[in-house]
């Protein structure tokens, strides 16, 4: 990544995962509301949750009295705290953001993270914090996608079809088809982590995308 002249926010666990959010203003709201800066649409978060605010160089964090608290690096924020590149905000436990300073070449959870991480404008996925070389062919990536956009959750064949063959008519492909699409894809991933199954078959229902702890 290309350096920058103000820091970030990227979310890495969470429904808006790989979105990033650049702190352009001397305060940037996250809650529930559309009228955040940062707009987490989940029950679990305020309506105005926490805030970061740009003061004498620094920005510092503090949580608006939320019903579920903010935690800095696992541990409940009490009060204003400043910022460093590589914090990890959580915001009610649902969502965790990281922190990227000024200047900052690469996003900190990349290096050594366990799981998958994908990059949708550029199509790069990480796995464990390397990234997949040679890229992923469309059809592995399309699938790969629609996993992690669902991440821990069953995507059926159904949809694995009509996201994967947009163009397939009626039964135009196999289950086979699937099944092997799938295969490539896990060797894929086994290349850099052998030792984690990330595609899971849930038999009678189909696929889910279990990342590493």
């Amino acid at each position: 990544m290309q350096e920058r002249e103000l820091p970030m926010l990227i979310m890495h666990d969470g429904q808006q995962i790989g979105q990033e959010w650049v702190l352009e203003t001397d305060e940037v709201s996250i809650g529930r509301d559309d009228d955040n800066a940062i707009v987490l649409p989940d029950r679990r978060i305020s309506r105005r949750h926490a805030v970061i605010e740009h003061d004498d160089d620094r920005y510092y964090i503090r949580d608006c009295d939320s019903k579920n608290g903010t935690f800095l690096n696992d541990e409940l924020l009490q009060g204003s705290v400043a910022l460093k590149d590589g914090d990890d905000i959580s915001v009610a436990m649902g969502f965790t953001l990281t922190f990227v300073d000024a200047g900052a070449t690469t996003p900190l959870f990349f290096e050594g993270h366990r799981g998958v991480v994908i990059d949708d404008a550029s199509r790069q996925v990480w796995v464990r914090g390397q990234e997949l070389e040679p890229p992923l062919s469309t059809q592995q990536y399309r699938l790969l996608y629609l996993l992690y956009e669902n991440i821990g959750k069953v995507v059926t064949r159904e949809e694995i079809v009509r996201v994967v063959w947009p163009d397939a008519i009626g039964g135009g492909v196999s289950e086979q088809a699937i099944d092997a699409l799938v295969r490539r894809l896990r060797d894929r991933i086994a290349e850099v982590d052998p030792d984690h199954q990330y595609v899971v078959t849930v038999r009678g229902h189909g696929f889910r995308l279990e990342n590493a702890p």
